[in-house]
């Protein structure tokens, strides 16, 4: 699969962050607080009560971050975004290839010290950091800091310290992706620690298309067809990161969408239990496809009326740990139906995360453009341009403009078939065709760009 990385976007560091003396410094830039973006936010100091597991996950999370498992290359570090949300610390990343998204919760549990602010920031992982990190062990507290109390530090001529990060837009797509495609999954497996490492352990090193983990008693058994109640696993090889994090582990749970046995390959999440907190991995359906290509954000990212209730409803989040869609609606007079709706058009601008475990949005801001994203979607923006041209014949069935012949879209409630080659090879598991796209935007009211007639 050919990709494309997108635009390097620069981070102004005061230092690198460092471990030195039993001090773990994450140097932060361009952050957002409940204050108002900063150049350089302090969002926790204390102590880490975890050291040994701790290091170990912060090394999980940056190899995931450097890693492309499809066509395997060299890649140069990317820097984790970090959340804090009051009662704990989540780090994430991606995977250089986009299709493993890593968290790591650090829990109330686990940490230990001063909240300064609530928000989100980019946090500096560098060599000399993972070097440190790998010499950690279970002996003291590791004091911990993200961000620092100086807001400039320079060097010996006086210039700050600067990087360039490439941060690809499949990152962006990714992170919107990935919080939509959760959202829908259920627990269907837990084991316990002894169990938990038995299994992984006994993963093969490399596999050939999509196992399925089948529930069979205390543990799963891997299969390569799938059933009722089974998780898929694609890519085994992708949930290497877990291994150094075994002799810690406290549990192993799975999460997916519900599988039948006519299943094509499925998304599914991993969450290994640690003492005091959480490392997750998210996996997309198949080692060459990454999240950003799942197009499960572009229904979301159709409406009008959607985007503007995610408006309301962003000036009302405050970096909430759980983002109750409940107390939600109560606040801003919406029903829960399009409290609903506005969270997940959140979520495909990355101002909100999924979090499988507590089965509850998290509030977070990344470090983009939010009106980037729908520029990021090839398909939305086609089904844009198709607006004007879309004919209605019945309430229910359209005909829209195709390559070489009008394209017959007809739907069944919120579903919809379209007669188009790319709805026939994917049945909709990559989300929307353009021309259901430009259709529904059409039923929907959606005003029609400018220079684009009815």
């Amino acid at each position: 699969m050919a990709t494309t990385a997108g635009p390097a976007q620069g981070y102004s560091y005061a230092r690198p962050s460092g471990l030195a003396g039993g001090v773990l410094d994450l140097a932060t830039s361009g952050g957002t607080t409940l204050a108002g973006p900063q150049a350089h936010p302090h969002f926790f100091s204390g102590v880490l009560t975890r050291p040994a597991p701790a290091a170990a996950a912060l090394l999980g999370l940056a190899d995931v971050a450097r890693t492309r498992y499809f066509q395997p290359r060299p890649t140069g570090f990317r820097d984790p975004v970090v959340t804090c949300n009051g009662d704990r610390l989540r780090l994430e990343s991606f995977s250089a290839c986009g299709g493993v998204y890593a968290r790591l919760d650090v829990l109330q549990a686990g940490m230990d010290g001063e909240v300064r602010e609530r928000g989100t920031t980019n946090v500096d992982v560098n060599g000399p950091l993972r070097e440190a990190l790998a010499r950690v062990g279970g002996g003291d507290p590791l004091h911990f800091a993200v961000g620092a109390e100086e807001l400039v530090v320079t060097t010996g001529d006086g210039a700050v310290v600067e990087k360039k990060v490439p941060l690809p837009d499949r990152w962006l797509r990714g992170f919107a992706e990935v919080q939509v495609i959760t959202a829908g999954f259920d627990p269907r497996a837990e084991l316990a620690a002894a169990d938990a490492v038995r299994f992984l352990r006994a993963l093969p090193a490399r596999t050939r298309g999509p196992m399925w983990a089948v529930p069979a008693g205390r543990t799963l058994r891997l299969g390569s067809r799938p059933v009722p109640g089974a998780v898929c696993l694609p890519g085994a090889e992708r949930l290497r990161t877990m291994l150094p994090l075994l002799r810690f582990a406290t549990g192993l749970r799975a999460y997916g969408p519900p599988a039948t046995a006519a299943s094509g390959p499925l998304s599914s999440v991993w969450e290994l239990e640690l003492p005091g907190m959480r490392y997750v991995l998210a996996l997309s359906p198949e080692t060459d496809r990454g999240f950003s290509g799942e197009g499960a954000v572009l229904d979301a990212l159709a409406g009008d009326e959607v985007a503007a209730d995610a408006d309301l409803l962003g000036a009302l989040l405050a970096f909430e740990p759980r983002v109750e869609p409940d107390l939600l609606a109560e606040r801003s007079g919406l029903d829960l139906a399009r409290t609903r709706a506005a969270l997940t058009q959140l979520g495909t601008s990355g101002r909100v995360g999924f979090d499988a475990a507590e089965a509850a949005f998290f509030h977070r801001e990344l470090p983009y453009d939010p009106s980037r994203v729908a520029a990021l979607n090839p398909r939305l923006r086609a089904a844009r341009e198709l607006m004007g041209a879309v004919r209605f014949t019945a309430p229910d069935v359209a005909l829209v403009p195709g390559s070489d012949q009008d394209r017959q879209v007809r739907f069944t409630g919120d579903a919809a078939r379209c007669t188009c080659p790319w709805w026939a090879k994917y049945r909709g598991d990559r989300g929307p065709c353009k021309h259901v796209l430009a259709a529904r935007l059409v039923r929907d009211g959606a005003a029609v760009p400018a220079g684009g007639a009815r």
